[in-house]
């Protein structure tokens, strides 16, 4: 299929859709126009020439969700996944990241999901509510492992997933959808992502893309009880270890000959129907081909849940442009948008919690890593001390201009000095990008302490020359410590 042709078939299931505004397609019947547009798109991804723009912001995220695979293994979420593949797994033809360990695909998905999850360093994408790189980016290496394809395939597969889970969640509403259910959208998003990377890597047609959708559907699961969860193992296995192990499941039942429902999202009892009957279709196939959703998607600066990006950056200008130490700051005030800060607010865990990240900054002068996964020092005097000094404010005017998610951050010094900043375009997302330096800059601070500073330069040059690697398995070495 042409892209010219393509584009007007989106057109015309957009323009039936508008014309019958009475008949939500939701609660149609047969197959309706998205799922033909939407499958023959994904079918022809494999070898679909992608814009340079977008191969160049590929790259960066396949890089920053290795770089996250491989620094998780050494997290407890990454050590508890390596005790599962031990007990239950541990042999295959499949990479265990940062390990020496092998797995079979869909245990080795599961596995380096939770690892890329294993903390708050991987990619975000706002308008989904998900993280799609630790989902799609361990399926697609999993399964293109087991059938050994080349580089180019990755990439294209990597891209394809990003664009299709993230739709799907954008169709159910998105930012909104998250906030009115108890469903997750990050294991919603990622379970599809991850099934339409897989289907690609298999190098699926159309009919079985279908079907790959309907057991991706069928999967379909997660609920927000995860903000329960203290040590982080719960949270990467419903963001990105089970979306993972969903996605090579539904491809390889697939490639197994299992058959299953032509169209999933429309007919009787379809899925939009159990879990958002107001979904706006349409948004399947939006601007499909022209509109990458990988390209809109954030890489963190700081390896901190999404919510503390902007008032680390706002802290670190406002520090920028006037020197102060901690003992110099009399209160800080953060604002955001209600729904924002309670992911955030008081948290157990150090990388999710606002409070103790912005005291790490005040005496750090930076939020490292290391500092980011320090939990005893949750504890430490000094820290509780700064720590005291922040207030976070729910602001109700800041929910007005979600999906983006604005920080408004006031320090207020004992000389009496008052300092602000609002970030409206943390750095990292797509309105204010990182360099490629920037993105291989943090790759190597987390790649290097595991794996070795020679293994972490010949991955991240393998990454960037993917159209170079005849065979996905040659990066096997370098994503494992000897």
């Amino acid at each position: 299929m042409k892209r010219r042709d393509f584009l007007g078939l989106t057109a015309a299931a957009a323009t039936s859709l508008s014309l019958s505004p009475a008949r939500s397609f939701a609660e149609g019947s047969g197959s309706g126009p998205e799922m033909t547009a939407l499958c023959d798109y994904m079918s022809a991804a494999k070898t679909r020439a992608l814009p340079p723009e977008v191969v160049e912001q590929a790259k960066h995220h396949i890089l920053d969700t290795l770089a996250s695979m491989i620094s998780g293994s050494e997290l407890p979420p990454g050590q508890a996944a390596q005790r599962y593949i031990r007990a239950n797994a541990a042999q295959g033809t499949s990479t265990i990241a940062g390990t020496s360990l092998t797995a079979s695909p869909v245990e080795a998905a599961l596995a380096n999901g939770v690892m890329a999850h294993a903390d708050e360093t991987d990619d975000s994408h706002s308008p989904s509510r998900s993280h799609p790189g630790s989902s799609t980016v361990p399926a697609a290496l999993a399964l293109g492992e087991h059938l050994g394809i080349d580089g180019a395939h990755f990439l294209r597969a990597v891209t394809l997933g990003y664009d299709v889970g993230t739709r799907v969640v954008m169709a159910m509403g998105g930012a909104d959808f998250s906030y009115e259910s108890v469903l997750s959208t990050h294991s919603i998003s990622g379970t599809f992502c991850a099934s339409a990377a897989a289907a690609s890597v298999a190098g699926f047609d159309a009919r079985r893309m279908r079907w790959v959708l309907d057991y991706a559907a069928q999967q379909s699961s997660g609920f927000i009880v995860w903000r329960r969860d203290v040590d982080h193992i719960e949270k990467g296995f419903v963001f990105a270890g089970m979306p993972a192990r969903n996605g090579v499941t539904a491809a390889l039942l697939v490639r197994s000959d299992w058959n299953g429902v032509d169209d999933v999202f429309s007919g009787p009892d379809n899925y939009f129907l159990a879990y958002a009957p107001k979904a706006a279709t349409g948004k399947l196939v939006e601007k499909l081909g022209e509109r990458y959703e990988i390209a809109g998607t954030d890489i963190k600066k700081w390896t901190v849940g999404s919510p503390i990006q902007g008032p680390l950056d706002a802290v670190y200008a406002i520090r920028s442009k006037q020197a102060f130490e901690a003992g110099e700051v009399k209160r800080v005030t953060v604002r955001l948008a209600p729904s924002v800060a309670e992911v955030v607010d008081n948290r157990d865990i150090p990388d999710i919690c606002l409070q103790h990240m912005v005291a790490v900054m005040l005496l750090d002068k930076t939020a490292s890593f290391h500092a980011a996964h320090d939990k005893p020092r949750m504890q430490d005097a000094a820290v509780l001390k700064e720590r005291a000094k922040v207030n976070l404010v729910r602001d109700e005017e800041l929910a007005k201009l979600l999906p983006v998610r604005v920080a408004v951050v006031g320090i207020e010094l004992t000389d009496g000095s008052r300092l602000s900043e609002r970030v409206t375009a943390v750095r990292g997302t797509p309105r204010n990008p990182m360099t490629r330096d920037e993105v291989i800059d943090k790759a190597r601070d987390l790649i290097a302490p595991v794996v070795g500073g020679e293994k972490a330069e010949r991955l991240i040059k393998s990454v960037y020359e993917i159209e170079a690697v005849t065979n996905i398995r040659s990066l096997r070495p370098l994503l494992q410590r000897v």
